[in-house]
C-alpha cells in the first residue's frame, strides 16, 4: 500500500527527519535526547506518528519499542521539498531560484564550485531543460 508523502513539513518536523536521515534510523527516545529544545517524550511520539501518517516515516518493532526510518531515501526527499520551494516562492522559475541562493551566500564560491555550476548549466543545456 503506497501512500503519498505530504513534503509539508514544520520546523520541529524537519528537524526530526534531519536526525533520523543522518542515524538511519532511531527509536522516539533517540529523537527526543537529540532534539534542541525537547519537548515531553509524547510530544515526540505524537510527532513520529504525524510524519508516519504523512508518509514520511515508517517503524518496525523492536520487542517493546518502536524504531523509526525514513520512507524515501534522503535525495529524493530534498528533491521533493526543492521542487515545492520553487513552485511556492519562485512560481516554479529555476533561474530566480538560483539567483536568490547566489546573492544570499555570504561566501565567494571558488573556482572550483563555480566550474560545477558551469558544467551543470551546459549539461542543462545539452540536455534541453
Amino acid at each position: 500500500m503506497s501512500k503519498e508523502t505530504n513534503t509539508q513539513l514544520s520546523r520541529r518536523e524537519r528537524e526530526i527527519m534531519d536526525l533520523i536521515y543522518r542515524a538511519g534510523r532511531a527509536t522516539a527516545a533517540e529523537v527526543l535526547e537529540q532534539l534542541s529544545d525537547p519537548p515531553s517524550y509524547s510530544a515526540v511520539r505524537a510527532l513520529l506518528r504525524v510524519l508516519e501518517e504523512k508518509g514520511h516515516l515508517r517503524h518496525e518493532e523492536d520487542g517493546p519499542r518502536y524504531v523509526f526510518l525514513p520512507t524515501v531515501p534522503r535525495e529524493r526527499a530534498r528533491q521533493s521539498a526543492l521542487r515545492q520551494v520553487l513552485h511556492t516562492f519562485f512560481d516554479g522559475s529555476t533561474e530566480e531560484a538560483v539567483a536568490a541562493l547566489l546573492d544570499l551566500s555570504s561566501t565567494r564560491l571558488s573556482d572550483a564550485e563555480l566550474e560545477r555550476l558551469s558544467k551543470l548549466i551546459a549539461d542543462a543545456r545539452k540536455e534541453g531543460r
